[in-house]
């Protein structure tokens, strides 16, 4: 586990909320944390617990996961689109509701793209598959 790194967070928390076009009273409202607190948390003051950094990112409507990485908490997986995602989400020229459309259309391909994976993986374990069919003709 990586050590928390709270100055960076707080910078991220807050260019967070400023895109999402909060103000520090409000996110810390819908976010269900004290103003004072929030603001320490923004200034590097104060180290957040992963309960606290999960609240935060449903208010911002991002992934809880995404702020984790940010703290240290986890380690940054590849490959898996954070970058994407944290891109749109900083985007100041689409509003939320746009920035949310758009991730979920990402998502659904995600998941389309690993229907078809699982399922490749399933047919390769059988004898069954095209590709034992090819080999029993060749056979012949």
């Amino acid at each position: 586990m990586a050590s928390l790194n709270v100055g960076s967070l707080g910078e991220y928390i807050r260019e967070q909320r400023r895109n999402a076009q909060y103000s520090l009273r409000q996110l810390a409202e819908v976010a269900g944390v004290s103003n004072p607190y929030l603001s320490q948390i923004e200034r590097g003051l104060r180290k957040p617990s992963a309960e606290i950094l999960q609240q935060i990112a449903k208010a911002l409507r991002i992934s809880a996961e995404t702020l984790y990485v940010q703290a240290g908490i986890l380690e940054e997986r590849r490959g898996e689109g954070h970058e994407l995602r944290a891109s749109i989400l900083a985007d100041p020229l689409i509003n939320e509701r746009q920035k949310q459309a758009l991730l979920a259309v990402y998502d659904a391909f995600l998941k389309e793209n690993a229907a078809p994976a699982a399922s490749d993986s399933a047919a390769g374990a059988t004898t069954d598959g095209p590709a034992a069919q090819n080999t029993h003709r060749e056979d012949r």
